[in-house]
């Protein structure tokens, strides 16, 4: 039995257990996406293994030939684990996507800056706690030890510390790389783009942080990926919580980071990790199971606020105070509807201070079928408050308070891709008057190509329109052909594209 036997094999027996899964009385949701993931880790697999073993058969080696002789190697064409090709189709989606976002970006009012896609290695380190073994090393180059970079975040904090730049909202949109498990159905890659949003400066509090929100409620309409909720939290009230509970001091970030994984692990692993891996003790973590499993809006800002252990940790009681007044911006910015204060929200980034946020998709689509579980992707937007950030670069300049998000896009175009129906054009041209490439095109080949290009109108201008003093327009989708005076057509072209 070939690789491609077996694979087929297992997953047909994996979508047997998914379908038992999802037909049984009581659904353990949990355990269904658990299964339906393995069931698209093993289609990847099969899909790699078509690639790789599509093509030629191998010819076999001339007498006396070497491994390095040219054209002898065996080579397999696929792309590196944790990326993928981009056709025209894909990039027209996707580049649509792009349109969206920058769109909201530039009406809130900001400007864009670009940063190279490595930095000195040093500069990333120590930044992102137990992310940091996911950063991507590079060999010495010239004497530098450098490292491609893990997000936007870090190398916006150095540009700002470098340039003493005091204030700037600024947008960034470029790739990154991390060196994790991709699963590609889920919009998880090793290169991939990220979209950046921040505000750096001094200002009045929560301010600027609720645009933040804003500006992801937005992007996330706009983009039209379904029902959405925006997960509130604060780094103070997480460390507070953790006083509380018993965590000592210097395992708050570590606990952190298991609390973490709750949006995608059940409660029962994580409190394992923290006991058995973080040395944590079970009375500890099941009073930190109390804390993580609330979510709600202001009322829960009032109930915190009369915890009897948490009105002993002054840091508590400033994140909450915090998180009072977000709540009152997201009101009158009208985004109310669309956030959630969740103390299971933790963000494991080292370099947060304040107020982090999370907007997670709600629900897999309409269909409910499989090819709509392959669509689930959960957190669709991350970011939060890093005031010290800039700081760490060099204490002696002054520290500049930031704040701000990063879109899933990624995430976003494997939804948008997913759900894309018929064909998608591919091209931004809406006139055809272009030469077809040949000393005597056929009109029936030209207008062909319109109609598989969605090209909307062609020209027609032979001798007869050229004596009459007329173009002669064709409407593609409809077939309807019109002649206009050349002296008014431009005018007239441009008046139906408008309208249209």
């Amino acid at each position: 039995m070939t690789e491609k036997d077996t694979l087929e094999a297992a997953i047909t027996a994996q979508g047997d257990v998914v379908r038992k899964l999802k037909s049984a009385a009581t659904k353990d949701k949990a355990k269904i996406n658990e299964e339906v993931q393995k069931l698209l880790a093993l289609k990847e697999q099969l899909k790699q293994c078509t690639v790789e073993n599509a093509g030629e058969p191998a010819v076999p080696k001339p007498s006396g030939a070497t491994e390095s002789t040219p054209g002898n190697r065996n080579l397999s064409l696929k792309t590196p684990k944790g990326t993928r090709d981009y056709g025209p189709e894909s990039m027209a989606l996707r580049q649509r996507v792009l349109d969206q976002v920058i769109r909201v970006f530039r009406k809130h009012g900001a400007e864009t800056i670009d940063t190279p896609v490595f930095e000195l290695k040093e500069v990333l380190t120590g930044k992102y706690g137990e992310d940091s073994k996911l950063i991507y090393d590079l060999k010495d180059q010239g004497g530098e030890i450098l490292a491609l970079r893990y997000d936007l975040t870090v190398p916006f904090a150095r540009y700002v510390g470098m340039g003493n730049v005091f204030n700037i909202k600024r947008y960034h949109i470029a790739k990154v790389y991390r060196r994790d498990n991709p699963q590609i159905t889920r919009g998880r890659y090793r290169e991939f783009y990220q979209c950046d949003f921040d505000i750096a400066g001094t200002y009045d509090p929560m301010l600027p942080d609720a645009e933040c929100v804003k500006v992801v409620c937005e992007i996330l309409s706009d983009v039209g990926v379904g029902e959405f909720v925006v997960k509130l939290n604060h780094r103070k009230l997480l460390d507070g919580m953790f006083e509380a509970c018993g965590v000592p001091a210097d395992k708050f970030r570590t606990a952190c980071s298991s609390v973490d994984k709750l949006d995608k692990t059940p409660w029962a692993e994580v409190k394992r990790e923290m006991v058995e891996e973080k040395g944590l003790t079970e009375e500890t973590v099941d009073r930190i199971g109390e804390y993580v499993t609330l979510h709600g809006g202001p009322e829960l800002v009032d109930r915190l606020a009369a915890d009897e252990k948490l009105k002993q940790i002054p840091s508590a009681m400033e994140g909450l105070e915090d998180m009072r007044l977000l709540l009152q911006y997201c009101d009158i910015f009208q985004v109310a509807n669309r956030v959630s204060f969740d103390l299971s929200l933790a963000r494991g980034l080292d370099y947060y201070t304040g107020v982090i946020y999370e907007a997670v998709l709600l629900g897999s689509g309409a269909g409910g079928g499989a090819e709509e579980e392959e669509i689930t992707v959960g957190s669709v937007a991350g970011g939060g408050r890093y005031d010290n950030l800039v700081g760490m670069f060099n204490p002696k300049r002054k520290q500049v308070p930031c704040v701000g998000v990063s879109i899933g896009v990624e995430r976003l175009f494997s939804i948008i891709e997913a759900r894309a129906g018929g064909k998608t054009r591919t091209n931004e041209t809406q006139v055809y008057a272009e030469h077809s490439y040949k000393l005597n095109p056929k009109l029936l080949a030209q207008l062909q190509h319109c109609e598989e290009y969605q090209i909307p109108y062609a020209i027609i201008l032979g001798d007869g329109e050229l004596s009459r003093g007329v173009v002669k327009l064709r409407e593609i989708a409809t077939r309807k052909e019109e002649e206009l005076p050349v002296d008014t057509f431009i005018e007239e072209l441009r008046r139906r594209l408008s309208a249209s």
